[in-house]
């Protein structure tokens, strides 16, 4: 990454309270730009309350489908660079309430898109996306240029929020590029039911880890910074290099079963006592999935710096802190 390309640059970031949202913000404040971030709700325990970055922040109160709204912010703050996270990513709550899922994913990516087309200031703009958009493939890993056969409210929503990206890109030579990220994991995120955020907490409660599935399943598991250096990255690199409407890939490219991921958690805790406890209830989820990040490490030079074993360490370190004030 180049600090000196954000500095003095005004950053709007939609889902800024959200796990990658609340680091983005952190490490665009160290390297100089006056970020402004789009909060729906309240989020007391969010990183970014916890952390103090809220505060250093400007933060405007409004929902990501208000057009009037978001032209307000566009003009008033100038905005450069848009980031746009803002998004409904529980898979369950997406299963059993899909409404509002659709409104948040798929209005607010279009509401953002025309409020930023009419926008002259704004040069570039990243969509953040997931691997769930490809859906169920018949061969692995995930290539940018598959299909998208998303077949559930969550994937279908964020496949349909990449596909208005690109429309406005072909239509309208919007500047953006989208990535397309596997699991990110770190210190911040409170969803309990993920897998690592449930497991760091029952470890720091000297309580077993509880795996839904038979623990065989096998997903990539990325470091949320990692994650947002690849955010940042490809934001620089889509102005200096016209990468407009480029799709990229972020992964580690090691897939990993669950029952390692949580067998990891384990070691790194210390606490070795705490074998797994094995459900074997979850069997709808896909088998396996990862993704290929090659095209991310070639036209970005983007490279994860942390496996899963130093990614753990950290985020646990967070968990541990955080639980003891909670």
């Amino acid at each position: 990454m180049d600090a000196s390309f954000w500095i003095d640059r005004p950053v709007l970031i939609t889902g800024c309270t959200g796990l990658t949202g609340s680091w983005l913000s952190s490490r665009l404040l160290e390297y100089g730009a006056n970020v402004v971030g789009l909060i729906r709700d309240h989020v007391p325990r969010s990183q970014l309350t916890y952390s103090g970055i809220i505060s250093k922040i400007s933060t405007v109160n409004g929902d990501i489908c208000d057009y009037e709204l978001l032209e307000r912010i566009l003009a008033e703050y100038e905005i450069d660079t848009i980031f746009h996270l803002a998004a409904q990513t529980i898979v369950s709550i997406a299963n059993r309430a899909p409404l509002s899922t659709f409104e948040t994913n798929i209005k607010g990516t279009w509401t953002l898109l025309e409020a930023a087309r009419r926008n002259p200031t704004v040069q570039q703009i990243l969509v953040a996306s997931t691997d769930r958009v490809y859906g169920d493939q018949v061969s692995l890993p995930y290539v940018e240029d598959m299909a998208l056969f998303g077949s559930h409210p969550y994937d279908v929503s964020k496949g349909c929020a990449d596909l208005i990206s690109l429309a406005y890109v072909q239509t309208f030579d919007l500047p953006l590029v989208i990535t397309r990220s596997t699991n990110i994991y770190g210190g911040g995120d409170l969803n309990w039911n993920r897998l690592i955020p449930g497991s760091m907490r029952s470890v720091v409660r000297g309580q077993r880890p509880v795996i839904r599935s038979d623990g065989s399943f096998r997903r990539d598991y990325v470091f949320v910074k990692d994650v947002i250096c690849g955010y940042m990255t490809a934001a620089e690199k889509l102005q200096a290099d016209s990468l407009k409407g480029q799709v990229f890939n972020l992964g580690t490219d090691q897939p990993t079963s669950v029952l390692d991921v949580v067998k990891t958690i384990i070691d790194v805790s210390g606490n070795p006592r705490l074998d797994p406890l094995i459900l074997d209830e979850e069997n709808k989820e896909v088998l396996d999935k990862h993704v290929d990040s090659s095209k991310a490490k070639e036209l970005l030079g983007w490279d994860p710096q942390f496996n899963l074993r130093s990614g753990l360490n950290l985020t646990l370190d967070w968990y541990r802190k955080y639980l003891v004030v909670s």
